[in-house]
């Protein structure tokens, strides 16, 4: 599966974005899916996921109440709504194919990754 972000952007803290990843095959509703963040200067670490139906979702704590992960299967697209946006939040997103929801999935965990999606968010 080809995995392609979208959605880039600088915001002001406070802000919103949206990011979008869009999966080739047909076999994207095969997968949970997840998105993964890396800092500047920091490892990349787990942010969201989502069930392969839709209807579960898991998040870091550090997202809980400003981020919203979903997905549309007819699109072959997972989503992460991000508001309330804050400095550190900076990063590069990506999103990956993850073994399920209902934990935080490790990034050894992953083998396929897109090229990400940088987000700023300014003081």
């Amino acid at each position: 599966v080809q995995l392609v972000e979208s959605g880039r952007g600088l915001v002001q803290a406070g802000g919103s974005l949206r990011l979008s990843c869009a999966a080739s095959g047909s076999s994207f509703s095969s997968y949970a899916m997840g998105w993964f963040r890396q800092g500047p200067g920091k490892e990349r670490e787990f942010v969201a996921a989502v069930s392969r139906s839709g209807g579960s979702t898991y998040y870091a704590d550090f997202v809980k109440g400003r981020f919203t992960i979903s997905r549309d299967n007819a699109k072959n697209t997972v989503y992460l709504q991000m508001n309330s946006l804050k400095p550190d939040d900076t990063a590069v997103y990506y999103c990956a194919a993850v073994p399920g929801v209902g934990r935080r999935v490790g990034v050894h965990e992953i083998t396929n990754w897109g090229q990400g999606t940088e987000v700023t968010v300014s003081s």
